[in-house]
């Protein structure tokens, strides 16, 4: 069943829900939220476009493939626990950097793993449900 309603919404929807989802990663050293809930609600953003608009509209707006996106992100997870050992500290000690950027502040590695796990479960929850999609012959 195709609805023109939530098709067009879901348009709107997308930009809106990826918007939340980089709030959601950014606040989360300090407050609830970050890597992981971001990229499931990133997730989620591109399952409403999907099941708006057919599974070929989904993969032709995210534009990478999911699994690279996965290995991108757990690569970046990774990176992220170098810092501290080529200091000497303990493994995944937070290192800081200040940017001089009033508005933006410290940046440091917790930032970079949240991003990597961001990316990862985005890239896993995509590559699950475009699999399921495919399998059930819903493109």
């Amino acid at each position: 069943m195709h609805s023109v309603i939530l098709a067009t919404a879901s348009r709107y929807l997308l930009a809106l829900i990826l918007m939340f989802s980089v709030f959601m990663l950014l606040r989360g050293h300090n407050e609830p939220g970050g890597g992981f809930v971001g990229g499931l609600v990133a997730a989620a953003a591109y399952a409403l476009y999907f099941l708006a608009n057919g599974l070929d509209a989904a993969r032709l707006i995210f534009r990478f493939e999911p699994l690279r996106t996965s290995a991108l992100g757990l690569f970046l997870a990774l990176l992220s626990t170098l810092p501290s050992l080529v200091t000497g500290q303990p493994f995944m000690t937070a290192i800081w950097v200040d940017t001089g950027i009033a508005p933006i502040g410290k940046v440091g590695t917790p930032l970079l793993f949240d991003l990597g796990i961001y990316l990862l479960v985005l890239g896993i929850t995509l590559t699950i449900i475009f699999s399921l999609a495919e399998e059930d012959g819903l493109s």
